[in-house]
C-alpha cells in the first residue's frame, strides 16, 4: 500500500510509455523495482505521508494506567479503546512491579501491603453500598465510577491501540528513549520488535541499541 501510494503520487508504475499517455509520466525514464528498494527511497526522501495509509493494531494487556496515561498523549494518527472503570468493578488489583521495587525487599513489602489495602477498600465500598444487590444499572455505573477514585494509578488495564506506521515510528522514537518512563519503554519496545518483523521494508532504517532504544536512520519521515 505504501508503494502504491508513492507510485500514484509520481505516476511511476513504470518508465514512460508513449502508448500509455494517461498511465505513465514522461518525466520518468526508469523506476525502482522491488518493494524494499522502493520504500528505502521513500524513507531516504522523507516522503512520510504515504506511510499513513498502513495501520497496525495492538492490544496491550495488563499494563498500568501509568503507562496508558502517557501512551494516549500521542493523538495524531492514533486510536485508543481502553477498559472503562465506569463499568468494570475492581476487586482484584493487577499491578506491575518495577524492577527497582523487586530488587528491594522492604520496598516490595510496602508496595504489596498498599495494593492489598486498596483491594480491601474496594471490597468495603461494595459491601457498604450493597452494589451486588442493586438491579439499576445506571446506579451501579455511578457507584463503580465513584469506587475508582480510590484505585491506584498503577492499576493494570487493557487497551487496544491502532496507529498508522508513520505515527508508530514517532512513538517508538520517543518512548524507547532512555529518558522515557521504564514501563512504556518495555511496552513500546515490544511493539517495535513486532513491527520490524512484520513490516521489515517500512522499518528497514530502524535498529535496536544494546540498551533497548530503537533508533531510526531517518528521525523525521
Amino acid at each position: 500500500m505504501i508503494e502504491a501510494a508513492g507510485r500514484l503520487c509520481y505516476m511511476s508504475w513504470q518508465a514512460y510509455d508513449a502508448q500509455k499517455p494517461r498511465a505513465t509520466n514522461p518525466n520518468v525514464t526508469k523506476v525502482r523495482e522491488g518493494n524494499a528498494r522502493y520504500l528505502k527511497n521513500i524513507l531516504d526522501s522523507g516522503h512520510g505521508s504515504v506511510l499513513e495509509h498502513c495501520c497496525a493494531t495492538f492490544i496491550f494487556n495488563d499494563i498500568s494506567r501509568v503507562c496508558t496515561h502517557e501512551l494516549v498523549r500521542h493523538r495524531a494518527g492514533m486510536a485508543y479503546s481502553q477498559q472503562s472503570l465506569r463499568y468494570i468493578r475492581l476487586d482484584d488489583l493487577g499491578f506491575w512491579m518495577p524492577p527497582q521495587v523487586l530488587a528491594d525487599d522492604a520496598l516490595s513489602m510496602i508496595f504489596v501491603e498498599t495494593v492489598h489495602l486498596l483491594e480491601g477498600v474496594q471490597r468495603k465500598l461494595a459491601e457498604h453500598t450493597d452494589i451486588d444487590g442493586i438491579r439499576d444499572f445506571h446506579l451501579k455505573k455511578k457507584l463503580t465510577s465513584m469506587f475508582r477514585r480510590l484505585a491506584p494509578i498503577g492499576l493494570a488495564t487493557s487497551i487496544m491501540v491502532t496507529g498508522n506506521l508513520r505515527s508508530w515510528r514517532h512513538i517508538i522514537a520517543q518512548r524507547t528513549s532512555p529518558a522515557a518512563e521504564e514501563e512504556i519503554r518495555i511496552v513500546v519496545g515490544g511493539a517495535a520488535a513486532i513491527l520490524k518483523r512484520r513490516y521489515p521494508n517500512a522499518f528497514q532504517d530502524m535498529t535496536c541499541s544494546e540498551d533497548g532504544q530503537w533508533i531510526f536512520e531517518h528521525a523525521k519521515v
